[in-house]
Order: C-alpha cells, then structure tokens, then sequence
C-alpha cells in the first residue's frame, strides 16, 4: 500500500501523483486517492495555479513515474514540471483525467480514471513529440487569441463537446466585434529547414496543434509522433459567419478561402499591433512575439488501446 495522501516533497517516491482536487467537478478526488493507494502512489495535492508545476519538478528528480491527476491544463503544468527537472529521459508521465475536456488523455487513450490506472500498470509507453513555446512546454495545442475572459466564460458542456474549439466559439460569441489580429507567421516548410514561408495578413486565429489537430473532427487527434506542428491559421472573416453549433468545426473541416495550413517543424508569430494571448493546452501566456519548436520523441508517456500512433493510417 503506497503512502495516499502524503504531501511531502522531501520523500523519496518511484511514484508521485500530482493531484489537482478542483479540477472538473471535483467528484472524482476519492476515487483517485484510493486507486492511486492501491497502486503504490504517492499523493501530493495543488493548492493553487503552479503548484503541479513545482511539485513535479520536484517530484521527477526521485520518481520514475509521475502522473497528472486533473485536466489539461495540470497535465501541462506537470510536464512543464518534468522539463524543469531536466528529467525527460529517466521519468515516465501519466494522465488520470478528471478535468472538463480532457482532450489529451482522450487521444492518448486515457477515456476515465479507472483505465488509467490499468493503463499506467499495463498500458504501452510511447516517447511523443513535446511543444516548445518560447521557455513553455505544451503537449496538446497552442492557440492564439484565445483571451483569457472567452476561457472563463467557456460552458463545461461545450469544453466536453469541441475541446479547445470550444474557446474559440465562446470568443466570437463573447465578443461580437471581436478585432483581427495582424500577425506574421513564418514556418520552416520542410523538416531540414531549408525552405521557409511567410504568411502576413489578419487574422482571427492561430491554431498550432501538436496532439491535437484542428479539423471538423471532435476526436480529431494529430499525429504526435511525426516531428511537425499543424498549423492552422483562420483569417479575417465576419465573425458572424461563424457563429452556430457547428459552424466553425465546418469551416475547420474543409478547404475555405479562410484557411491556410501549414506543417512544420517549427515557427514564429509576430504581432504587428499588441501582445497575443496564447492558451498553451489552457494556460495562458502573452507575447508580441513567439516561436514554436518540436521537441520530437522527447516525452514519454503511458498510452491506451484505443491510442494510435498514426491516427490516419485505420490501425493502432
């Protein structure tokens, strides 16, 4: 039996558990608890914004396991954690969802948390790409224009139904007059880096999927093992041709005069105007300027059946 609910850093433990207890409804705190006793865990809860950051960093210098126990925005705070640590090649991560969304434990196969615990004693391991946003990890998505009062405003049903397009959707029907952003967006077209293009104009929104890919699917899972960023970029339109249920997951879903996509290994978004809020995976961050990078293979983390490597190709 492992050592539930201590919340000790100093420990030694081969296994932490990074516990967010208000992450989603809340509900599913003692269920965690018990399962992650059962499985020789040891607990160490939030308190507040930052803390699974800083109490992975210190976890990962012992454990070989660590495991985020919330939503997307603690699984990316752990990580960020994990790289802190400079612990990459000797730690293991894991998601136990019990967010709103939980977009990136879905499309690593992670659908509940009594499967992830299965999945963390049986599952598979696979070494992922990791996103690099200035000094930041992200592992699912970096959006940007995204603001942080679309997110506040974002319905738990809605966050369940279209992940991080939800956001997207709220701000438009937030913010009727919602303004353009200028931005230029300089990706590496090649994965040798030897032919760049530049995309400069308005823009409504730029979408840079890593595990997640901006299409009309809802289980739209990118391939996160390929060494690229998918790159979407939704330029200047009405915002009221894209209000609706489903509006915006069509235009996502097919080629449109609004649309430009680019794969890359890398990229730079440029404001010619203002700072942008970008959400790295729910977290918010703003710059004038940012770069984007692959991490390729960097991450290793505990995967389920239902996870397919090239979610293309109709095979696991």
């Amino acid at each position: 039996m492992g050592s539930a609910g201590v919340n000790d850093p100093r420990s030694d433990a081969d296994r932490v558990l990074i516990l967010n207890p208000v992450s989603g409804d809340g509900t599913r705190v003692d269920d965690v608890v018990e399962l992650a006793g059962d499985h020789d865990f040891e607990i160490r809860r939030t308190r507040r914004v930052g803390d699974a950051t800083r109490l992975a960093r210190e976890a990962a210098s012992d454990a070989d396991l660590v495991a985020a126990a919330g939503g997307d925005g603690t699984v990316n705070e752990v990580v960020n954690g994990v790289v802190a640590a400079e612990a990459l090649e000797s730690t293991t991560v894991a998601v136990v969802p019990t967010g709103t969304g939980n977009n990136f434990a879905a499309n690593v196969g992670v659908d509940g948390v009594e499967i992830a615990f299965e999945v963390i004693e049986r599952g598979r391991r696979r070494t992922i790409d990791l996103g690099i946003a200035d000094d930041r990890a992200f592992v699912n998505s970096c959006v940007g224009g995204v603001t942080a009062e679309a997110s506040s405003e974002t319905s738990s049903e809605s966050k369940r139904e279209l992940g991080v397009l939800a956001y997207v959707k709220t701000t438009f029907e937030t913010f009727r007059s919602f303004e353009s952003l200028p931005l230029a967006v300089e990706t590496v077209a090649e994965p040798d880096g030897v032919r760049e293009r530049t995309w400069e104009g308005d823009a409504l929104f730029v979408l840079v999927g890593n595990c997640r890919r901006f299409t009309g699917s809802r289980t739209a899972q990118g391939n996160v093992e390929d060494g690229l960023l998918e790159v979407t970029i939704v330029e200047d339109a009405p915002a009221t041709d894209l209000l609706g249920d489903a509006a915006l997951e069509r235009l996502l879903g097919r080629d449109s005069t609004h649309i430009v996509r680019r794969r890359t290994p890398s990229l730079t978004i440029e404001s010619r105007r203002n700072a942008v809020e970008y959400s790295l995976d729910g977290e918010i961050l703003e710059t004038e300027r940012l770069t984007l990078e692959i991490d390729p293979r960097a991450l290793e983390i505990a995967v389920g059946d239902r996870y397919r490597p090239e979610p293309d190709d109709g095979t696991r």
